[in-house]
């Protein structure tokens, strides 16, 4: 009878990650289509409203990630 092998924390971290990580792709693809000038009107300060707000959150996200694996200042 085959065993199920248990996940390990590094195959769960990838397959969650990677759904994670599709899944904005995708939203990403789709705020793009907020971009046809055919159907949306914005303005140049909508637009860096947006991206600033993206650009401050992978900040922030990126930095949990890293953290703990800086060095530490030391003179």
């Amino acid at each position: 009878m085959g065993q199920k092998k248990e996940e390990t924390r590094n195959e769960r971290f990838k397959r969650i990650a990677s759904k994670r990580t599709n899944d904005i792709l995708e939203k990403i693809r789709i705020l793009g289509n907020c971009s046809n000038k055919s159907s949306y009107e914005y303005t140049e300060e909508e637009v860096n409203k947006i991206f600033s707000e993206i650009d401050k959150q992978l900040k922030l996200i990126k930095a949990k990630f890293l953290a703990g694996k800086r060095e530490r200042f030391k003179l």
